[in-house]
C-alpha cells in the first residue's frame, strides 16, 4: 500500500443504500428529501476507485452557485470543529469500492436543494460524475425544535442529524437544558469536539455496534499550545475563561469545559495505527466538578487511549492501549472496569494529579495484556514534577501481563508523597498476587489495620469529592 493509499483507505463503514446512476450507487439519492445537512456524501463503485485529481462541487440548485470544492488530489484540508479552529481531517474517505465525501463546516444549510458534480479524474478511471443536475437532493426544512429534550443520530439519514458533531453543534454553549442525543448503531468516522456545553447525555443504540471512530493523533493535529496544561498554553481569556485558553487538537472524542456530561453504551476507537504517536480515544478537560459519567463505553487505541482532567465515574467500561494509556489529573474513580494492555513491558497508567484531589482510583478492576504480554507497570511518574501522583488499586485481578516490579519512578527514587497502594490484589482465579518485588515505595493495605482508609477509598464519593455520590441515569 503506497503512502497516499494510507492516507486515504479507512472503512466507510455504512453501506449504501442510494440509487444507481451510471452504474454507481450514490447516497444522497437522486432526488432525495429530507437529507441532514450533516450528512457525508457517498459512492459505490463497481470497483476499488483510487483518488485522482479533480474538483468534487456541491452547488446551490437554486442560483447554481458553488458552496463547497474539494480537489482529491489534496487529501487533507482544514476546518473549525465544535468552536474549535485549525483541526486538520480527510475530505475524501476511501474502503474498497465506496467512497465517503465530507463537507466543510455548514457548507450544506436546512431547507436548500443541491446537485453534485465530479469532475472526470477525480477518480482515476472513472468518468464525470453528475451530468447537468443529476445528482441533486433537497434538505430538512429546519432543525429539531430549540430546546429539544432527545434528538438522534443516524449514519444512514433516518434520524435528526447525520452525525454525532452535528448533534453536538445544535446544543448551544453554556445550555441550562438536559439534553439526549441517542446514537443509532453505525459506524461514526468523525474527530467530535464540543466545548462550553452541559447536561448532555450521549447514548448508543449498542455498545459494540455503535462505533466512533477516527485516525486522530499529534502528528495529524499536533497544534501548538492545544494542551491546556501546558506551561507555555495560552490563558484563557479574562472575560470568558470557560471559552478561552488552549484545547487539544490530537483527540478523537474531545470534551472542553463541559459538565453534566455522560458517555454511555457505544466504542470509541481511534484508528491511529501502532507508534502514530500520542492518539487519545477520548479527551474529557472538565473541572473537579465536572460530575462526568463514561460507562459501558469501549475505548481503543495504542498510546494515551484515555485522558481525563476533572472529576470522572467510570463504570464497566474496556480500556486498551499500550503506552500510558490511562492518564491526567483526575480526580477518576474506576469501578469493575477492564484495562488491556498490547505490548509488553509498557504502561497502564501515568496519573498527573496535584494535592488539591485525588488522582485514579480503581474498585474490582482487571488489568491483563494481549497473548504473550508481559512486564507491565501499573504506573510510573516523575516525582520531581508530579509529587502528589495518586494510583490506587482495591480488589483488582491481574495476570502475568502486570510485572512483579509493577511500579515505577521516572528521574528519581524518592518519592513521599507518591500513592502507588493496593489491597487484595489477586489473579482471574482469586489468588492472592506475590507483592514481594513491588517497587520499595509501594504500600499494601491491609485489614484491619488500614479498614477506614480502604472504606474511604471504596466510595466514589470519597475519591471524586464535591459531595458528589455517582449514578448511572437510566438513559434509553
Amino acid at each position: 500500500m503506497t503512502a497516499i493509499k494510507w492516507i486515504w483507505a479507512l472503512a466507510v463503514g455504512v453501506g449504501i443504500c442510494g440509487t444507481s446512476l451510471g452504474g454507481m450507487t450514490l447516497y444522497p439519492s437522486p432526488g432525495a428529501k429530507d437529507v441532514c445537512p450533516d450528512t457525508p456524501l457517498r459512492i459505490a463503485f463497481d470497483a476499488a476507485p483510487v483518488a485522482g485529481s479533480g474538483k468534487i462541487q456541491i452547488v446551490d440548485a437554486s442560483n447554481d452557485a458553488v458552496v463547497d470544492t474539494i480537489d482529491t488530489a489534496t487529501p487533507t484540508r482544514t476546518r473549525m470543529i465544535g468552536g474549535v479552529a485549525n483541526f486538520n481531517y480527510f475530505p475524501v474517505i476511501i474502503m474498497g469500492n465506496e467512497v465517503a465525501i465530507y463537507p466543510t463546516n455548514d457548507a450544506l444549510g436546512y431547507n436548500k436543494s443541491y446537485y453534485v458534480k465530479i469532475d472526470a479524474g477525480a477518480f482515476k478511471d472513472e468518468s464525470a460524475i453528475g451530468d447537468g443536475k443529476a445528482w441533486g437532493f433537497t434538505t430538512k426544512s429546519a432543525p429539531p425544535a430549540a430546546g429539544s429534550a432527545r434528538v438522534t443520530v443516524a449514519a444512514d439519514g433516518s434520524g435528526d442529524f447525520a452525525s454525532v458533531q452535528g448533534a453536538l453543534d445544535f446544543v448551544p454553549e453554556n445550555n441550562s437544558t438536559p439534553i439526549t442525543i441517542f446514537i443509532k448503531n453505525g459506524t461514526y468516522r468523525e474527530i467530535v469536539c464540543f466545548m462550553n456545553k452541559n447536561s448532555i447525555s450521549i447514548f448508543g443504540e449498542d455498545r459494540k455496534k455503535t462505533i466512533i471512530e477516527y485516525p486522530n493523533n499529534d502528528k495529524f493535529n499536533n497544534n501548538s499550545g492545544g494542551n491546556p496544561f501546558a506551561a507555555t498554553a495560552p490563558a484563557p481569556a479574562a472575560a470568558n475563561p470557560r471559552r478561552g485558553g488552549a484545547v487539544y487538537h490530537r483527540g478523537m472524542f474531545l470534551a472542553h469545559h463541559c459538565n453534566d456530561l455522560t458517555i454511555e453504551n457505544l466504542t470509541l476507537h481511534n484508528t491511529t495505527p501502532h507508534g502514530g504517536s500520542q492518539a487519545e480515544a477520548i479527551i474529557l478537560n472538565g473541572s473537579r466538578d465536572a460530575h462526568a459519567i463514561l460507562a459501558n463505553v469501549d475505548l481503543y487505541s495504542f498510546q494515551d487511549t484515555l485522558q481525563i482532567n476533572g472529576q470522572a465515574y467510570i463504570s464497566n467500561c474496556y480500556v486498551e492501549g499500550d503506552v500510558d494509556f490511562m492518564w491526567g489529573t483526575g480526580p477518576c474513580f474506576f469501578e469493575n472496569c477492564h484495562a488491556k494492555s498490547v505490548r509488553s513491558n509498557a504502561y497502564y497508567t501515568q496519573i498527573r494529579n496535584t494535592a488539591a484531589n485525588h488522582g485514579y482510583v480503581y474498585d474490582n478492576c482487571t488489568f491483563d495484556g494481549s497473548d504473550g504480554v508481559t512486564g507491565n507497570f501499573l504506573s510510573r511518574i516523575e516525582p520531581g514534577r508530579f509529587a502528589n501522583s495518586e494510583v490506587i488499586l482495591l480488589d483488582c485481578a491481574m495476570t502475568d501481563a502486570v510485572g512483579p516490579v509493577a511500579w515505577k519512578l521516572d528521574r528519581g527514587t524518592e518519592a513521599p508523597t507518591v500513592h502507588y497502594w493496593e489491597y487484595n490484589s489477586h489473579t482471574p482465579d482469586g489468588k492472592p498476587v506475590d507483592l514481594s518485588k513491588r517497587l520499595a515505595i509501594f504500600k499494601e493495605l491491609k485489614l484491619p489495620a488500614d479498614k477506614e482508609t480502604i472504606d474511604n477509598y471504596k466510595s466514589a464519593k470519597f475519591v471524586l469529592g464535591g459531595n458528589w455520590e455517582p449514578v448511572v441515569p437510566a438513559t434509553k
